[in-house]
């Protein structure tokens, strides 16, 4: 029987902890009655420096439930390095693995399908979802910007997926090849190849707690996907740098030969401000991208560590479990 990790990156989620274990677990022990998992399979939740008491009732249930197990990273990370440090966690412990966030937004009745994908010779089964109807007009408007956008500018991802998915043991691994610093998971687990196939779902609402995502962050996410896998907005600055000096070229032409023919002068100075304000706004854009691009180099040069583990309470760790029970 293959060992079945569902990893969940937490943040301030003690609202929905008690729901989620619930939850979660009745999966586990549904496919372990099925045959299609091991007995020694579990749930692992990872603490993302959550300021509310996350990790306590995640120690808490560690010692009564054979099936919990967590990790607590040092201090906040972000959702895509929690969920990093999950994965790369579970695959020592697990042969496959299915990563999905704590709000339970995500239909779990479709774990069951991704595991037979796998049992099919699937190393990624991707969790998609099949309509918005539950996201506002703006949300869903956004969304569906957000990925076209994506597609038009070369990334690689996939329409309606967010990070609910099943991966292999061989999957992991050759994630652990991808070095970078600026995470985008959305974007590098398709690089990284082998059979994958897609289980779809509809998306449920919130039971408790708030969005870790709101606008600000989402639009700093979408920015963090498109500056790590493309660099297509420095070739339109390019472009546009063309575009403009081509026109300012025609403009030029046409001054010098009002002036030449005709006697004829532009009077005032509104061209000329709209102009210079038009174009210092141009380079001051541009500026900032390429420094967009040059500060994620300087990042990546650093080689700091991704994220730091403080507490593991895991299966293997039986004197833990003994002190806590």
């Amino acid at each position: 029987m293959d060992k079945l990790a569902i990893v969940v990156p937490c943040y301030n989620e003690e609202e929905v902890m008690a729901e989620t274990i619930s939850v979660l677990v009745s999966v586990i022990v549904d496919l372990i009655k099925k045959n299609k998992i091991a007995d020694s399979s579990f749930v692992l939740f990872v603490d993302d420096g959550s300021k509310d008491k996350t990790w306590e009732l995640i120690e808490e249930e560690y010692g009564i439930n054979k099936y919990v197990c967590g990790l607590k990273l040092s201090r906040n990370r972000g959702h895509q390095n929690a969920l990093l440090a999950g994965l790369e966690y579970a695959k020592n412990l697990a042969d496959i693995t299915v990563s999905i966030d704590a709000d339970l937004q995500d239909d779990v009745a479709v774990i069951e399908e991704m595991v037979d994908k796998y049992h099919e010779g699937c190393e990624v089964v991707y969790g998609v979802r099949d309509n918005r109807e539950t996201d506002s007009m703006f949300k869903r408007n956004s969304a569906q910007i957000f990925y076209k956008l994506m597609k038009n500018l070369g990334v690689e991802s996939v329409y309606n997926h967010a990070d609910y998915r099943l991966m292999s043991k061989k999957a992991i691994d050759e994630l652990g090849h991808y070095q970078e610093q600026n995470l985008f998971l959305r974007g590098i687990i398709p690089l990284i190849g082998y059979k994958t196939d897609c289980v779809y779902y509809s998306r449920g609402k919130r039971t408790a707690g708030e969005s870790k995502y709101p606008l600000k962050k989402m639009i700093s996410f979408a920015w963090d996907g498109i500056t790590s896998f493309s660099i297509k907005p420095i070739t339109m600055i390019s472009i546009l740098g063309g575009v403009i000096a081509f026109f300012s070229g025609v403009s030029i032409l046409y001054i010098l030969i009002g002036k030449l023919l005709y006697g004829q002068t532009i009077q005032g100075w509104t061209s000329t401000m709209i102009s210079i304000w038009f174009l210092g706004g141009v380079q001051l854009m541009s500026i900032g991208v390429i420094g967009e691009y040059i500060g994620k180099t300087y990042m990546e040069s650093k080689r700091r560590p991704r994220y730091n583990i403080e507490t593991t309470l895991s299966q293997s760790d039986e004197k833990a479990k003994y002190e806590k029970k």
